[in-house]
């Protein structure tokens, strides 16, 4: 009745569908439907209320199916909240209040089901980020208490993105965790810098007072500027507006806060703990 495509006709680029489609007088017609000729494989035909039984009735205009399963969807368009907090809110309410047949499931799709997905990898990649991290930095200074050293950087960063998505009123998705991700080598970064020139000045024949203190004078503007061009960098995304913005906002926000706390741990905390650090392994 509603029809079915049985050829495409090309027009240019485009394909248009041939659909044979029954009259609309008799689809709308009862006698005449009930009339309707059906054939029958051995030759010949028989009406359409000789084998089958004809009523009017309330019923779904489609059926849709999933895994061979009949489902009905219900959408819903979430603002200004979390959307996994949402979820778990739904869950809440529909299980104390709603009690489903024996044979029917509620499943959570759409955007919330491929965050889950996604953060499902992030949880495997965020770890292996940060083993090949260390990894790499443990073969650079031969030194698991400096590469260590180095790597306090992350919680520090990881901090101050958590601090800008709460001011900011954004929530953790999967955006905001790949520029967690990011923020990982940006906040590791600066700690390689001032500790290398430590290194530096230490094999020049400084002391590890002179060599911290002129170190940490000297490396002052590189990791300040290192820090406002990546930020300059990410102005844009900040503050975005129109398709996409969604995405790119909660990645900016997360390596801004991440910046400025990570910037100042290297300035203020690092050159100290290396100059501890540096006095317990002499002795």
């Amino acid at each position: 009745m509603e029809g079915i495509i049985v050829d495409t006709i090309p027009q240019g680029n485009a394909r248009t569908p041939v659909m044979i489609r029954l009259d609309s007088d008799i689809a709308q017609n009862y006698e005449k439907f009930k009339a309707l000729e059906v054939p029958l494989n051995e030759g010949g035909s028989v009406p359409l209320a000789s084998i089958a039984t004809i009523a009017e009735t309330e019923g779904p205009v489609q059926v849709l199916r999933e895994n061979n399963e009949r489902l009905s969807v219900v959408r819903s368009n979430v603002e200004n909240r979390d959307l996994v907090g949402f979820v778990e809110e739904a869950k809440q309410k529909i299980n104390s209040t709603l009690n489903l047949p024996k044979g029917y499931h509620i499943v959570y799709g759409g955007e919330f089901e491929n965050q889950q997905r996604s953060s499902a990898r992030l949880m495997a990649v965020v770890p292996v980020s940060i083993v090949v991290i260390f990894l790499i930095l443990f073969f650079t200074f031969r030194s698991i208490s400096t590469t260590l050293l180095i790597l306090l950087n992350i919680p520090f960063a990881v901090t101050g993105g958590i601090i800008s998505l709460f001011l900011s009123g954004e929530y953790l998705s999967v955006p905001a965790s790949v520029g967690f991700i990011a923020l990982f080598g940006i906040a590791v970064l600066n700690g390689v810098v001032m500790v290398s020139y430590f290194n530096t000045l230490l094999g020049n024949g400084l002391t590890i007072d002179d060599a911290v203190h002129e170190g940490a004078r000297r490396r002052l503007r590189p990791v300040l500027m290192t820090a406002f061009i990546a930020a300059l960098g990410l102005l844009p995304l900040l503050f975005a507006s129109g398709v996409g913005s969604e995405i790119q906002k909660p990645l900016a926000i997360v390596v801004l806060g991440g910046l400025v706390t990570s910037t100042i741990l290297t300035l203020l905390i690092l050159p100290p703990a290396f100059k501890i650090i540096y006095k317990r392994g002499e002795k």
